[in-house]
């Protein structure tokens, strides 16, 4: 048992080689966390579990890069380690080391709940941002006596293609819709994320739509990891359906 973690622990300390997104696509919580930002302010939009979001958006990058998998026991799904190797984000990596060092197997629900409760994690996010030159970093004060931190966007391109993605995603009508675009908007949807970027009344009339894409129905031939990690940004809708539109 002690040789096993010591395997781990060896793995957890080497990224895995040509894994460099600095200037290359975003984590799925990077890109819910620009959704999430207000632009000009910085601050978290209201009405959004950001958080939750962040959660599940974190599960579903595991699930994507094949360092866990899902077991089914009934009615129950639950979280099995598959490669302890990290991906080189710090907010992945830290998630990761919580699955390794877990000494029971828990639900997904669990999971996506210890992975939204990692510390400053709102700060820790915009901070890797901040490096890509995405957002910058900043002070205010609330009621002229508190400071807080707030990240202000300084180049709105990646926003705008993320924009881009689930627009053509929810309002046309191709049947190739990217599994990460699919996972994106299941989450962005099921925390309110998806109402505070686009008209509510316009996202009524593609309700149907919207249902089939976080169904999976409309993504072509994807890989079992997609599946999965669209399943579990399902459960996410399921766990926080009250802010869906």
């Amino acid at each position: 048992m002690k040789r096993c973690r010591h395997m781990n622990e060896r793995n957890l300390s080497t990224p895995e080689k040509g894994i460099s997104r600095m200037n290359k696509q975003l984590f799925l919580h990077e890109e819910i966390t620009l959704l999430a930002l207000r632009n000009q302010s910085g601050t978290i939009a209201s009405g959004t579990n950001y958080q939750y979001a962040i959660g599940g958006a974190v599960l579903a990058e595991l699930l994507l890069e094949g360092r866990v998998t899902v077991e089914t026991n009934g009615k129950k799904k639950f979280l099995r380690l598959t490669s302890s190797r990290p991906l080189g984000d710090p907010i992945i990596d830290e998630c990761l080391r919580k699955v390794v060092d877990a000494r029971r197997r828990a639900q997904l629900r669990m999971w996506v709940l210890r992975f939204a409760r990692v510390k400053k994690l709102k700060h820790k996010i915009a901070k890797q941002l901040c490096k890509r030159g995405i957002l910058r970093s900043d002070e205010d004060k609330v009621l002229l006596v508190f400071s807080r931190k707030i990240y202000p966007e300084i180049n709105p391109e990646p926003e705008r293609r993320i924009m881009d993605r689930l627009r053509d995603a929810i309002f046309t009508d191709t049947d190739q819709v990217e599994p990460r675009t699919a996972v994106l908007l299941s989450l962005a949807k099921s925390t309110g994320v998806l109402k505070a970027n686009f008209d509510k009344k316009k996202l009524k009339t593609r309700k149907d739509r919207v249902e089939r894409i976080t169904n999976g129905e409309v993504t072509g031939k994807a890989t079992k990891e997609a599946i999965d990690a669209m399943k579990a940004a399902a459960m996410v809708v399921i766990l926080y359906s009250g802010c869906i539109y």
